[in-house]
């Protein structure tokens, strides 16, 4: 009997099962992240400043809109690495739901994905009452990656909530692995222009790979 898992059900241990998904540890498989940075302008520095400042100013404490969040924080950071222009091309999934338990209430969210270039999926989280942590999209990432076409080239996956930022890596040559970055965050010194450096050296990898 054929057994459907959708993208918004899956679990790391059914994705392991079933996909032979295995999590590596080895520090030179995702070098992307944490390596060879691009050094940001004094400009984009003042323009993530910018960023911050707007964050805040409308962040009150609970939770951000996905829009607001999209609006506010992601578009001028896809803006800033460069994805809105040639060779690049963005296309929108559609959503899949999360829900958690807050005090017995139970609390749906939704995460919004974007593809660019069929090698970096990015997932949005929304969350209207609950802070959902950002790991929560981490098993549907990994589920839409390894369904990527493009099963010779490396993917990306980038995690959003507002305030924290994921990376992801994922190859397919032998067998499915993948590593990921620990939550670089908005109200930490200096790791926002760690994430902006991080997509620009994703950028840079899907041009040249």
């Amino acid at each position: 009997m054929i057994q459907t898992i959708q993208a918004k059900d899956i679990s790391l241990e059914e994705l392991q099962e079933h996909f032979g998904l295995q999590l590596t540890t080895n520090p030179k498989f995702f070098p992307e992240w944490q390596e060879n940075l691009p050094v940001l302008t004094d400009e984009e520095k003042r323009a993530l400043d910018r960023v911050k400042s707007n964050y805040f100013n409308l962040f009150n404490g609970r939770y951000l809109l996905e829009e607001v969040v999209k609006m506010v924080v992601l578009s001028p950071l896809l803006d800033f690495a460069g994805f809105y222009q040639p060779p690049f091309a963005i296309k929108t999934e559609s959503s899949i739901e999360i829900t958690a338990e807050d005090e017995g209430v139970i609390v749906r969210g939704n995460i919004d994905v974007l593809v660019i270039q069929q090698q970096l999926w990015v997932l949005v989280i929304e969350s209207k009452s609950t802070k959902f942590d950002v790991m929560e999209a981490l098993p549907q990432a990994l589920a839409y990656m390894l369904d990527n076409p493009r099963s010779n080239k490396a993917t990306f996956g980038f995690l959003v909530n507002g305030r924290e930022f994921v990376f992801v890596k994922l190859t397919r040559e032998n067998k499915p692995l993948y590593s990921r970055s620990y939550a670089l965050s908005m109200e930490r010194e200096n790791e926002l222009e760690q994430v902006l450096s991080v997509l620009k050296r994703i950028g840079q990898f899907m041009s040249h790979p």
